[in-house]
């Protein structure tokens, strides 16, 4: 977790920038933050003890993005080490809203993204919207 920031109660993953995750000019593509928020909710939810692979396998519940709102402050370049964030804003019957940040893992911890994402869960097999698991109903909210 990054000292001092606003969001002192969220959930906070690292990750590092790799070759594959740049472009011609040594920053990220933009599409990659998706991929390292991904990360971090995924590792957000083991960290609440939700085992996903489990979900799918034992209730065929599946958590898909339906909403994503992305700004791009600043960009992430080759061998950066990040944190990023997962927060829990809101929950609904069948969903729920992360607010999440990408941040450069310094002492001042530059924020380079700051997102909204929406998350749904679903039936597996028939990809209509469930409601949230009830481990996931208790999930800590700021």
């Amino acid at each position: 977790m990054i000292a001092g920031t606003a969001a002192a109660a969220a959930f906070w993953f690292p990750v590092r920038v790799y070759w594959e995750d740049t472009d011609a000019g040594n920053v990220v593509y933009y599409g990659g933050y998706l991929r390292f928020m991904e990360r971090a909710r995924s590792e957000w939810l083991r960290a609440q003890g939700i085992d996903q692979a489990g979900l799918l396998r034992e209730a065929r519940v599946q958590f898909v993005v339906v909403e994503a709102q992305i700004r791009y402050h600043r960009p992430a370049r080759y061998d950066d080490l990040l944190q990023v964030s997962v927060q829990v804003a809101e929950l609904r019957g069948a969903s729920l809203v992360m607010l999440q940040e990408i941040r450069r893992d310094t002492p001042a911890g530059e924020r380079l993204i700051s997102a909204t994402i929406r998350v749904a869960c679903i039936d597996a097999d028939s990809q209509k919207p469930r409601s949230l698991p009830a481990v996931l109903a208790k999930a800590p909210l700021p």
